[in-house]
């Protein structure tokens, strides 16, 4: 019975007695696979790494850059205004009468003294004459009452003549006198307006205009010609009243004009006005301007500027160094290998270089190119300049 029994539980055990089936961890495969995945994903990670490592922020911008020099410069005011004609006058009649004609058409060239029109000269001629012969009949008067005073004067020391012939002879000389005079001073007159009738320019000059014409009748004071001195010019500026204290007389004004391009002319300061203009608070002064060539013109417009101080050491960069944006002008200074930009106050341009008037110090370094891709902090590098190419 027992070994029936036994049998039995031998071929059918109980469940607490079966072997438990091994997790699914245990087996080759499955254990191996989270391995794997594990070893991918860190190989992945150390793949990226490296990259992430060389990451290190914006590369570096080429530039070329300068350094700020130091060159001595004239301090200069810069000014715009006219050339005028330092002598110019209307020339007019002095005498009434008929114009006989004129010597002279605009642009002709005058010395002083010619004779540019004649007025009624031979009617001023005949006058003339009548004056002169109104005179020597009234010396001969003259002469006559003096011999007839005489006379009466020895014959009343001999008690011949009586007090009042001798009177009445002295009261004749004295008239005699008194006509001559009378008569003299028209003959200077009539003289006088002979010479006046006889047109002469007053100082060496050129006609600008001609306003008279033969036949035109002239009462005194109508205008015949219009005349400059266009020897000596006169070159009338504005400046602001803030350089006032700096113009002085006999200061340099170089200028320009638009007949004569690139080339300069040169004249001194000699008049300056006493009082500012209180609508555009400036004031005026003038410059002689020699034009003995006669290559200026009056009324011509110009623009210069007037000489200040000489040679005063002056902040320069080449022009390409100056960045003018919205309205601020800057440059790139580079320090310790990085860009930074400052505003700075500019002045002249000479020579392709920009005189910098504040903003900047001797030897700093700027950058000439690449400011397209600075900003405020950029890191650069500096490049060299590319070898110029021999000319074939």
């Amino acid at each position: 019975m027992l070994t029936r029994l036994a049998a039995a539980r031998r071929i059918h055990p109980s469940t607490s007695q079966r072997p438990r089936p091994l997790p699914a961890a245990s087996t080759p495969l499955a254990t191996l696979a989270p391995l794997v995945a594990l070893g991918l994903f860190l190989a992945g990670c150390h793949r990226g790494e490296p990259a992430k490592a060389t990451k290190t922020g914006p590369p570096e911008v080429p530039v070329t850059v300068a350094r700020v020099q130091v060159v001595q410069l004239d301090r200069t005011i810069a000014v715009v205004g006219t050339l005028f004609a330092k002598d110019e006058a209307t020339i007019s009649a002095e005498v009434e009468g008929q114009v006989e004609g004129t010597m002279v058409e605009f642009g002709d060239r005058l010395t002083n003294g010619q004779i540019i029109a004649q007025i009624n000269t031979t009617t001023y001629l005949a006058l003339a004459l009548q004056a002169e012969a109104n005179v020597a009949r009234a010396r001969a008067t003259r002469a006559n009452a003096d011999q007839n005073r005489k006379r009466l004067l020895l014959l009343s020391q001999e008690k011949i003549a009586s007090p009042s012939d001798v009177d009445q002879a002295v009261a004749a000389a004295e008239q005699a006198g008194a006509e001559l005079k009378a008569v003299e001073a028209n003959e200077v007159i009539a003289k006088l307006n002979l010479e006046r009738s006889h047109v002469r320019a007053p100082f060496d000059a050129a006609v600008a205009d001609r306003i008279a014409s033969a036949g035109d009748f002239m009462k005194v004071g109508s205008p015949l010609f219009r005349i400059v001195n266009d020897g000596v010019l006169k070159f009338i500026v504005n400046a602001p009243e803030r350089h006032a204290a700096q113009v002085q007389k006999g200061q340099p004004v170089l200028f320009t004009v638009d007949a004569w391009p690139g080339e300069q002319f040169e004249g001194r300061v000699y008049l300056i006005s006493p009082q500012v203009n209180t609508a555009t608070r400036a004031f005026a002064f003038g410059a002689l301007v020699q034009n003995d060539k006669l290559r200026l013109r009056a009324n011509t417009f110009a623009r210069g500027e007037v000489v200040v101080e000489r040679n005063v050491p002056t902040s320069m960069v080449p022009l390409d160094a100056i960045v003018n944006f919205a309205g601020v002008t800057k440059v790139y200074v580079v320090e310790n290998g990085f860009a930074r930009g400052r505003p700075v106050q500019v002045g002249r341009v000479r020579d392709e270089m920009q005189e910098v008037l504040s903003g900047l110090q001797v030897d700093e370094i700027v950058v000439t190119s690449g400011q397209t891709k600075l900003f405020n902090g950029a890191k650069v590098r500096i490049k060299e300049d590319a070898p110029k190419q021999a000319s074939q």
